[in-house]
C-alpha cells in the first residue's frame, strides 16, 4: 500500500509511469485541462444528436415538397412525388389518395395492407389508378366489368397471402363524389375490394421520382 501511495505521489502532469520501466520523462503529449475531457464528451454527443436528427429532417423535408416512400407492391418501389392535380379528376389517372375512415380499411389496417401514414387516423395514402367516375357501373364477377367493358388485370382472388378470406366489392354505379380505383398488380387492394372511395381524400397526381420493380 505504501509504494501505491509514492507512486500516485510521484506523478505529475506531463509525465508518465510504468510498472516495470519506472519514470519516463516529459510525456510529448499536453496534459488535459480540467473539465475538457467532459466538455469533449458533450461535444461528440451534441454531434451523435445532430447526424442521428439528419435523416428526420430530410424526411420532414421531403414530406414538405410532396415526396413520399412507396413500399406497397402495387407500384414501383421507392420515393414518389405528389403532384398539385388542378382539375377534375380523369380516368386514367395515377392518384395519391388518402382512405377514408370506414369499417372495410379499419380491417385493411389491421390486416397490414395499408401501411402508418399521415392520413386521417394515422394511415398511408394509396397509390391508384382512376378507372371509373360517377355514374359508371361496375359489375363484380370472377373480375370486373365497367359499362360492360372488361377492365384488364382485374381478376379477384379469394384470400390474401395469409389465407383470409377477401371480401369483394358488391357492384353498382359509382356514387357521385366517388372513384373507383384499380392496380395492375393481382395482390393489389383496391377497388375490386373495397368499393369506391371518396374524390375528396385526393391528393395529386402519383408521379415515380426514383423507383424500381419489386
Amino acid at each position: 500500500m505504501a509504494g501505491d501511495a509514492d507512486g500516485a505521489a510521484d506523478r505529475r502532469p506531463g509525465t508518465h509511469t510504468t510498472g516495470f520501466e519506472g519514470k519516463r520523462g516529459p510525456s510529448p503529449i499536453p496534459a488535459p485541462k480540467p473539465g475538457s475531457q467532459a466538455v469533449s464528451r458533450r461535444r461528440r454527443i451534441v454531434i451523435v444528436a445532430a447526424l442521428a436528427s439528419f435523416p428526420i429532417a430530410l424526411l420532414g423535408a421531403g414530406y414538405g415538397v410532396g415526396l413520399r416512400v412507396n413500399l406497397s407492391s402495387s407500384y414501383p418501389l421507392g420515393l414518389w412525388r405528389i403532384q398539385a392535380l388542378h382539375r377534375d379528376v380523369r380516368v386514367g389517372d395515377l392518384i395519391f389518395i388518402c382512405p377514408p375512415l370506414t369499417a372495410s380499411f379499419d380491417l385493411a389496417f389491421e390486416r397490414g395492407y395499408i401501411r402508418p401514414g399521415l392520413c386521417p387516423g394515422w394511415r398511408s395514402p394509396l397509390i391508384k389508378a382512376v378507372v371509373a367516375l360517377p355514374g359508371r357501373k361496375i359489375e363484380i364477377a370472377s373480375s370486373v366489368t365497367i359499362d360492360g367493358h372488361p377492365l384488364p388485370s382485374s381478376d379477384l382472388q379469394p384470400v390474401d397471402g395469409a389465407v383470409r378470406a377477401l371480401t369483394p366489392f358488391a357492384g353498382g354505379i359509382v356514387p357521385a363524389g366517388m372513384l373507383f380505383l384499380h392496380s395492375d398488380y393481382e395482390g393489389s387492394y383496391d377497388s375490386r375490394y373495397f368499393g369506391p372511395i371518396p374524390a375528396s381524400g385526393v391528393l395529386g397526381l402519383a408521379e415515380p421520382v426514383l423507383t424500381f420493380e419489386p
